[in-house]
């Protein structure tokens, strides 16, 4: 029996000495592998659930301790997930970074605690760097560059960019990927969605089904580079008539499925209101152009690239024409809305522009939110019910609104969980678009400006319009139908005409005059 003890002893011994002489020659960190990513994560997940179920055990509903004791209880949750994506990094801080966008869906707790994970996204070092680069490329840096800069110019949660210099004296960006985030996001996919059916499961109200699904379908889209340089082709052609806009131009001989090279983008962040400031640069301007770009790309294209946060969207005076210029990066993530969808979509916000609530109800309908498309609506234009019925382009944006949104948002968490289940895939990432796009308007303190809902409704009647022409089968109702939308969009050019009379110095020294002379 000692025998046999000891033989096991020894086998087991030498077992554990080769694996540790294994993994120390391999340099493996502990942090990358699955058990130990499993493990922290349903770990967190066990945390976060055993607080909510008991947390209000002993709290009555609806009174002021209640809701103190629910925010401690959220903001608690929201480090605890904060802390989980720094420490797995890669697709739990690309899932955070969409959860932090999403201002007008979920408690203020997780979207300011989850926002800054844009700033904690991991870095790899030079060598791995190099590493992915030699593969890929198959030559050294000093054989493809005269200078290369090894600090990033930035880091997101799947790459990070570097600034360089080509042998013929042009400045480009490279993206070079992680190289452990192709092999660890289909396995870290599978665990989330193991842990949100568990949590589905002890909790029916929190259903998160949708943001499994979001990054199951995106994530290998965005790790493709490759499609990424073709998505920024596509909409640099599609968008050719704005010339406000730039996007960067991809060196197809530089890149491949993990590294991506592109012209090198000079400017100051959208939100940066100092270097607009500094350069003396329009934020109305900024707003009413971003506007444009996004009405045109949802209604009128149906390819909408979907990740504006301001690191996306870069704003500077061109040096030529010496306009304002507005530049879209990160291309990785676009989408295809569907030609039925569009139209709904189209006549959904023409509803709610106008205060059509027989129209808001039909259109929210057919999009799939049921009789939550009171709900619906307001998530959408991250209004309140009474700007809703009023019609929204009438009703100014207060701050009491906002925070009253954003109150509704902790208060109604379970039907929006069930709302984003119910709606098509295609409308989960135009919330987000929509989100980011408002924390940008605020940011620049345009949002209560109406000319995006003008933008809006201008594109929304040109979409209108090219349908029913390509169902005309005559050419007098194609005539019929471009004579009625010249005749909108020319009354809808007569109103902003009015309300920029009506808002001007001039206009305001006019009235004064003629009540002075009365």
């Amino acid at each position: 029996m000692a025998g046999r003890l000891f033989k096991v002893s020894a086998l087991a011994t030498a077992v554990c000495a080769s694996s540790g002489f294994y993994l120390y020659n391999r340099k493996l960190n502990l942090d990358d592998l699955s058990v130990i990513r499993f493990g922290r994560a349903a770990a967190t997940t066990a945390i976060i659930s055993f607080d909510y179920l008991t947390a209000f055990k002993h709290v009555e509903y609806g009174t002021e301790e209640y809701w103190a004791v629910r925010s401690k209880v959220h903001l608690r949750s929201a480090e605890r997930l904060r802390d989980l994506c720094c420490a797995n990094r890669g697709t739990f801080i690309k899932v955070g970074q969409h959860l932090g966008a999403l201002d007008y869906l979920l408690p203020e707790e997780y979207t300011s605690t989850l926002k800054v994970l844009h700033s904690r996204a991991p870095q790899s070092s030079m060598q791995e760097i190099q590493q992915v680069i030699r593969e890929d490329l198959g030559k050294e840096l000093s054989e493809l560059f005269v200078a290369f800069e090894e600090k990033p110019h930035g880091a997101a949660s799947l790459a990070q960019v570097h600034k360089a210099v080509l042998h013929d004296g042009r400045t480009v960006a490279i993206k070079v990927q992680h190289p452990k985030v192709q092999s660890q996001s289909v396995k870290d996919i599978v665990m989330m969605e193991v842990l949100v059916k568990g949590v589905h499961w002890l909790c029916p109200d929190f259903a998160f089904m949708w943001l499994v699904d979001e990054a199951k379908k995106n994530m290998p889209l965005e790790l493709d580079f490759l499609r990424e340089g073709q998505n920024a082709e596509k909409v640099a052609n599609m968008l050719a008539h704005f010339p406000f806009l730039k996007v960067p131009k991809i060196h197809w001989e530089l890149s491949t499925k993990r590294i991506l090279t592109m012209e090198f983008a000079e400017g100051g962040q959208v939100n940066d209101r100092e270097y607009m400031k500094k350069h003396g640069i329009n934020v109305n301007e900024i707003s009413e152009n971003l506007g444009k770009i996004y009405s045109e790309m949802i209604f009128i294209c149906g390819f909408v690239h979907c990740d504006p946060h301001p690191g996306n969207v870069l704003v500077r005076n061109c040096p030529q024409s010496k306009k304002t210029e507005i530049t879209l990066l990160d291309h990785g993530l676009y989408q295809v809305l569907e030609p039925d969808f569009r139209l709904d979509y189209c006549r959904l916000w023409q509803a709610l522009i106008k205060g059509d609530m027989s129209g808001v109800e039909r259109y929210s309908r057919r999009l799939g939110a049921g009789e939550l498309y009171g709900l619906f609506a307001c998530v959408l234009t991250a209004r309140s019910w009474t700007a809703v019925n009023a019609g929204i382009s009438s009703v100014p944006v207060t701050h009491s609104e906002d925070v009253e949104i954003r109150t509704n948002a902790a208060l109604y968490l379970p039907q929006i969980s069930e709302l984003l289940n119910r709606v098509p895939r295609q409308m989960l990432l135009l919330l987000k678009t929509n989100d980011l796009l408002r924390g940008i308007e605020t940011t620049l303190q345009t949002r209560a400006s109406s000319s995006s809902f003008i933008n809006m409704s201008r594109c929304c009647i040109r979409a209108m319009a090219r349908h029913k022409r390509s169902k005309a089968r005559s050419r007098r109702t194609r005539m019929q139908v471009t004579l009625a939308e010249c005749v909108q969009l020319c009354t809808l050019s007569v109103y902003e005409l009015l309300l920029w009379v009506k808002g001007c110095r001039l206009a305001a020294w006019l009235t004064a005059l003629l009540t002075c002379l009365q």
